[in-house]
């Protein structure tokens, strides 16, 4: 990679004076300035990032940790990466995996010198808070976290969305496909038991848990229930679905005519041909924008008022339901 002091040798300048240009600062002439990035661009100069933010007290740089197995966390790591720079600011991207926790993740942004951070709930939550939260703003998504700025899908009125829709076509044993125990999983179930009760209905949750695997083991609990199983599923997220659909593909079970199926998200994968999924959509727009504004709030203002904010759902309905024959 070209240097300050490869423009200063093509100028015939020193590197001084080129660090000048390059920070903007005032001394050089207009002519020599001109010369001076003439030069940096022929030879393809690019200024060093890292090190020019150890000399700045801001760094403009957000950090946005999410799953990249969980298709809604990517589309929503996504829109933060392009609205960013309307707020004149930067995303740093910190992705966790099977082998890379959340912890490892913000431990990496934190290296990079991020103002704030911005991403999903995580089953350490608690700690995480504890560990960085006097240090710099965090906004949580995906789920309600006590005392932090958050921003999730109304989970009570989404499920409403669904159970009004299977009760319209019929159904009234709904079983719910459970997420783990954790903060976005409890409260979906939560919600679902209470739209239940609402409806004069019996709620019945399977526990499950996230993956497509996870879904997959509830289809062959759901299977071997007996005579009294439920007629309609209702998942707590999309990767759970296509997993009990695949599952009841293979065993020859017939959706929607024996079963009727719901997910939550409403990501890429629900409206892929092959599933059709009527699923709870949760706005990534929606969700994006507000997690980027709550942090540069907390950054203006880091007395203000914890704010908790729900995003509206939307059911989508597609060939995953139909009538109860």
């Amino acid at each position: 990679m070209p240097t300050m002091g490869d423009i200063a040798d093509r100028v015939g300048v020193s590197r001084q004076l080129v660090s000048l240009v390059m920070r903007n600062a005032r001394g050089p002439s207009p002519a020599t300035r001109e010369r001076v990035l003439a030069a940096a661009a022929e030879l393809g100069y690019r200024t060093h990032a890292p090190a020019r933010l150890l000399r700045q007290k801001r760094t403009g740089l957000i950090g946005a940790f999410y799953s990249m197995r969980h298709p809604f966390e990517s589309h929503v790591a996504e829109e933060m990466l392009r609205n960013a720079p309307k707020r004149d600011f930067r995303l740093v991207l910190g992705p966790v995996t099977e082998w890379r926790s959340t912890g490892e993740a913000i431990d990496e942004l934190l290296e990079q010198r991020v103002e704030a951070l911005v991403g999903f709930v995580s089953p350490d939550w608690e700690e995480l808070v504890e560990r960085v939260g006097p240090h710099i703003p965090i906004v949580f998504l995906g789920g309600p976290s006590p005392g932090i700025d958050n921003v999730h899908i109304d989970n009570a009125r989404g499920m409403r969305l669904a159970i009004d829709h299977l009760r319209e076509l019929g159904h009234t044993r709904i079983a719910h496909l459970a997420g783990d125990h954790d903060l976005v999983g409890d409260d979906r179930a939560r919600a679902y038991e209470q739209a239940m009760l609402d409806s004069d209905l019996m709620p019945d949750v399977f526990s499950a848990g996230w993956s497509e695997e996870d879904g997959a083991r509830a289809a062959g609990r759901w299977m071997t229930a007996g005579p009294g199983r439920p007629t309609a599923v209702l998942c707590a997220s999309d990767m759970i679905a296509v997993g009990f659909l695949a599952a009841l593909a293979q065993a020859g079970v017939s959706v929607p005519r024996d079963l009727s199926v719901v997910g939550w998200d409403d990501s890429y994968v629900a409206a892929l041909s092959y599933h059709d999924l009527t699923s709870v959509r949760q706005d990534t727009d929606v969700t994006a924008a507000a997690g980027l504004d709550l942090a540069v709030r907390r950054l203006d203002d880091p007395e203000a008022e914890v704010v908790s904010l729900l995003t509206d759902p939307r059911l989508v309905v597609r060939s995953t339901t139909a009538r109860l024959a």
